[in-house]
């Protein structure tokens, strides 16, 4: 099919009924027309998750120069960028880098990214799929007593889940290093569970693994409301699978997704490059924004400068 936007005709193929499309016939880079940049967005906004083939015109900087069309890139919070780049992640398997688990990127951080541009570099001749899910159509599909508890709850995030928990560790030396790396600061805050995207309007479920417990519950109910909640968001039909060519690159809205690496393919190496872009502070279907516990949100006076620390002024939900 095709979709139309400022004269600009993508040749978008859904993939899945609910989440996801293939674009054919765009190269992406930095260079892209505004008319065609302008249509990749819409169909962003539209489809959650976009695929394009054989991008093998992008390296690093390319990835990097491109991600800018979407707003300023920034860095994962705690792990080292890539050598050579200014904000790209690199997810390798052999030191750690297997996200097999329901997450939304860096949501332990008060404005996760917006955006996530992820390039293939590496793949397995089998396996090392990724799974998207709509977090969007998942809360359409609860039931109206379920939505209307939902959107009166709030979830404190970390980056100090329990791995062990959440899924096999690899028992490697590189793993253990990853999650030292990735633990190095511990981050916490709390977010609504719905969210209200700022562009579409669509309210939108924030859960997945950084998820420590439900604020205001004891952890045994906690657990029970977030698995259930869960359990809609990851529902076959509200998910999309790809099978990963190298070159492939999938981007997708952060704030409307939630993701699962398949980690199917044994010692296989598999290369992933990410790019994600700042995002907003989620706002509540009250109209409440997220808060920061941990690290200490820095507060500014009149005169800009940088407040000791504002930990204890945050309001309560």
């Amino acid at each position: 099919m095709t979709q139309s936007h400022s004269q600009v005709e993508l040749d978008i193929h859904p993939v899945a009924g609910r989440i996801g499309a293939e674009v054919r016939g765009v190269q992406l880079g930095a260079d892209l027309s505004p008319a065609t940049f302008d249509a990749i967005r819409a169909a962003l906004l539209r489809h959650k998750v976009l695929f394009f083939r054989k991008q093998d015109q992008l390296d690093d900087a390319a990835q990097e120069a491109f991600g800018k069309r979407f707003g300023p890139p920034v860095a994962h919070p705690t792990v080292p960028v890539r050598d050579g780049t200014q904000f790209l992640l690199e997810l390798d398997s052999e030191h750690g880098g297997r996200a097999n688990s329901w997450h939304t990127d860096v949501t332990f951080d008060l404005a996760y990214p917006q955006v996530s541009v992820l390039r293939a570099v590496k793949v397995p001749a089998a396996g090392g799929d990724t799974v998207w899910a709509n977090t969007a159509a998942a809360y359409e599909d609860l039931p109206q007593p379920l939505r209307d508890l939902a959107d009166k709850l709030w979830a404190l995030h970390t980056n100090d889940y329990d791995y062990a928990a959440s899924r096999p560790l690899p028992d490697n030396e590189g793993a253990r290093r990853y999650r030292e790396i990735f633990t190095s600061t511990v981050y916490e805050t709390e977010h609504p569970v719905v969210r209200v995207h700022p562009e579409t309007g669509e309210r939108t479920l924030v859960l997945g693994h950084f998820v420590k417990k439900l604020v205001g519950y004891a952890s045994v109910d906690s657990a029970h409301l977030v698995a259930l909640l869960q359990g809609h968001v990851h529902r076959l039909e509200n998910t999309v699978r790809w099978r990963w060519q190298a070159g492939d690159v999938a981007i997708w809205d952060n704030r409307a997704t939630q993701h699962y690496a398949i980690n199917d393919y044994g010692d296989a190496h598999r290369v992933m490059r990410r790019v994600t872009i700042a995002g907003d502070v989620p706002v509540s279907v009250g109209g409440q924004p997220s808060r920061a516990i941990k690290p200490a949100p820095a507060r500014k006076d009149a005169e800009g400068n940088v407040a000791k620390d504002a930990a204890n002024e945050r309001k309560a939900a």
